[in-house]
């Protein structure tokens, strides 16, 4: 690893070439799978018109990954890390030329079986993400040195969010315009793309253990130290409810289609305004961290995130709804990077890979079955009602937290 580099330096990080790698290949993966995700969700809804059908989508996902996390988290541990990456990359690849066949060539699959073919591909990648989770986020922590993790949790959080805006926008305009077909070829594309800058990061060795654990020793070890350790803990279960409850992204295609009558191309808007407020935020931070005051700053900006949510859902504007999701954007920005960092200095580094995975599986509560919860909630109190008593809920969350988790309100990094 490289030395003598500046932690004060707002780009140090980015100056280690292995780090370099991970994220242009983070950014190449993960705009393949957001435009992937928007696409699946505009098909799945114009095959039921069904917000329950959106939100077995993420219910889809969410079942093999809670399945096998934990002991993925394990893998992650004993296993070299860049090899679970790149095997889970190519399960990602074929899943995105099978969506790809399906759609064209072999169209006739989905009019058979409507939108169920869909969903077992999407719990094939569930699978694959289960892996890949852990391994990558405890990947990242070796390729930097300590004192750079704050700095690299900045630009980790720029290169997903940057992605976060280009894939879905590319793929409401690129499905609006030239058809499903293309859109799911630039996914293919791109996650080739992913694979090969992967592979350009140098093998890192696994952690040295300490003792030899049967595997149910090495995974009650993970989850104990978790839950013993307060400020992880709150910072999870925080982000996991606020966003469990608060967020709308599931109903997007509802809205766009109901309440503000925008068609795909809107929806690609919709989908990136928040990833747009969680960019410049990304950038902002790389110069001047939020790390002071960090406990009161998470639990400020989830309680932001959750008004932006509650006015979201009362708009009828475009404009002020893409306005209220940048916003929302903004907020949730800060808490990815708070939380990210908080984990990634509290956790020791032969439990990355377990504690990656519990975290994956809180991260994983929230969005997924966040999304599954979004979208029967929608099918059984109305969209609206629906998305303000997230809100809600996430305000609900912070005031529970705060009075909690003593040591979370007072953390300074």
């Amino acid at each position: 690893m490289e030395t003598n580099l500046n932690s004060t330096d707002a780009y140090a990080s980015l100056k280690i070439k292995d780090f370099k790698w991970f994220e242009i290949a983070r950014f190449l993966f993960t705009f393949s799978t957001q435009m992937q995700s928007l696409v699946v969700g505009w098909q799945i809804y114009q095959i039921t018109h069904s917000a329950l059908s959106l939100g077995f989508i993420g219910l889809a996902e969410a079942i093999p990954f809670f399945s096998i996390t934990l002991f993925a988290g394990h893998v992650a541990d004993v296993v070299e890390r860049k090899k679970v990456i790149l095997i889970s990359n190519v399960v990602y690849f074929i899943c995105a030329v099978i969506l790809l066949l399906i759609s064209t060539r072999l169209d006739f699959v989905l009019a058979e079986h409507g939108a169920f073919p869909i969903y077992l591909i999407i719990f094939t990648t569930g699978l694959a993400r289960g892996f890949m989770t852990p391994a990558q986020t405890a990947f990242a922590a070796q390729l930097v040195p300590r004192e750079l993790f704050g700095n690299a949790s900045t630009w980790s959080s720029l290169a997903w969010q940057t992605a976060e805006v280009t894939g879905p926008a590319a793929g409401g305009l690129v499905y609006g315009f030239a058809g499903v077909g293309t859109a799911y070829i630039i996914v293919t594309i791109m996650s080739a793309a992913g694979f090969i800058s992967f592979s350009m990061i140098k093998n890192k060795p696994v952690p040295e253990r300490k003792s030899i654990e049967s595997i149910w020793q090495s995974l009650r070890g993970g989850v104990k130290f978790v839950f013993n350790n307060q400020i992880i803990l709150s910072a999870l279960t925080l982000d996991m409810f606020a966003v469990f409850f608060g967020g709308a992204v599931a109903v997007l295609p509802v809205f766009a289609d109901k309440i503000l009558h925008i068609g795909a191309k809107g929806l690609g808007f919709l989908r990136a305004a928040p990833a747009v407020g969680e960019i410049l935020m990304s950038v902002y931070q790389a110069h001047h961290p939020f790390f002071k005051k960090a406990g009161r700053n998470l639990l400020i900006c989830v309680f932001g995130f959750g008004i932006s949510m509650i006015t979201f859902a009362i708009s009828r504007n475009f404009y002020l709804s893409m306005f209220l999701l940048f916003i929302s954007g903004l907020f949730d920005n800060v808490s990815v990077i708070i939380r990210a960092t908080i984990i990634q200095i509290f956790t020791p580094d032969e439990m990355r890979g377990r504690v990656s995975s519990i975290n994956g599986i809180f991260l994983g509560s929230s969005n997924e079955l966040g999304s599954f919860e979004s979208g029967a909630a929608a099918s059984i109190m109305g969209l609206v009602p629906s998305v303000i008593f997230g809100g809600t809920m996430t305000l609900l969350v912070v005031a529970a937290v705060r009075s909690l988790a003593p040591k979370l309100k007072t953390l300074e990094m």
